[in-house]
């Protein structure tokens, strides 16, 4: 029996739902019930009866399905696929800024830990961060951002407001360069550039959109461009060519590679079906915080 065939039926014995980012490998693409963002993946397994879910993606995107799966059990195939971004806070180092900033409102980007997502007030997504410092916060005259500082140079420059910034960043987004862009504007002349807001400011100004992952997604097929440069991680472009075949991509950079989104693949993913490992747990406390900070942002994505 072929690797997929042995994985679809172990999913149907288990009562398990598999949920794969957009960064993923294209054959555990294929093989994804829900293919997405981080938080839209985990929302969409809460809605599901399955027992089980199997998150393709990194660790805090399991542990962010976890938190809003309680009662289900959580697999991460390779528990190593780590997010470099979310590594460069901790929980200690939120607490320690906080008490510098007392009456400062605090914001993080789901690209987190279960433990500082417990530290703050308010999460958000690349898609709506602007939106949550528009709307949520716009009463606040001091917020603290983390870990992202450039989605956090972002929303500064859409909204004007006062950010206290981490130093944080995506190694992935920071490969891509201004250059890069140029380069392919050059070489694709028509072409629409779509880039990340975790790209440096450099970059996004030289892009046509400043999108989510999911909001590529969106823009590409709901737009009559015909060709698009691509500046985010180079697995998003197997969704946009599967869901858009009359149209050309082109990856702005061959470094825009996230090693870790590459750990998992089809035998990791069997692996941890037939062995029911890795499973992902988050203490209580943490988790009941956690969920706090996550239901008051959907509490204005309605």
């Amino acid at each position: 029996m072929e690797l997929v065939e042995k994985i679809v039926q172990l999913k149907r014995e288990r009562n398990a739902v598999i949920l794969v980012h957009n960064y993923q490998l294209p054959e555990v693409q294929d093989i994804g019930d829900f293919v997405g963002d981080s938080l839209g993946l985990s929302m969409e397994a809460a809605k599901t009866d399955a027992d089980v879910i199997v998150f393709c993606g990194v660790y805090f995107m399991a542990e962010t399905a976890k938190i809003l799966s309680p009662g289900k059990t959580v697999l991460i195939p390779d528990p190593k696929a780590g997010c470099p971004m979310a590594d460069m806070i901790t929980a200690d180092e939120l607490r320690a800024l906080k008490v510098q900033h007392p009456r400062a409102a605090v914001l993080c980007y789901v690209n987190t830990t279960a433990e500082v997502k417990a530290e703050c007030d308010l999460c958000c997504t690349s898609a709506n961060a602007v939106r949550m410092v528009r709307e949520a916060l716009a009463d606040r005259d001091e917020i603290i951002f983390v870990p992202d500082k450039h989605l956090g140079d972002f929303v500064i420059e859409k909204t004007g407001k006062n950010m206290i910034l981490w130093q944080g960043f995506c190694p992935t987004h920071a490969k891509i360069l201004p250059e890069d862009i140029t380069e392919q504007k050059r070489l694709h002349p028509n072409a629409a550039v779509v880039s990340h807001p975790e790209c440096p400011r450099a970059v996004r100004h030289l892009s046509d959109q400043v999108l989510s992952t999911e909001g590529m997604c969106r823009f590409v097929k709901q737009s009559d461009v015909r060709e698009v440069i691509v500046a985010t991680e180079l697995g998003i472009i197997h969704r946009l060519q599967k869901e858009n075949p009359g149209k050309l991509f082109y990856p702005v950079s061959s470094h825009a590679v996230c090693p870790n989104m590459k750990r998992i693949n089809l035998e990791k993913v069997l692996w941890a079906l037939e062995d029911m490992y890795h499973a992902v747990e988050v203490p209580l406390d943490v988790a009941v915080r956690a969920r706090a900070s996550i239901d008051r942002m959907l509490m204005y994505s309605g």
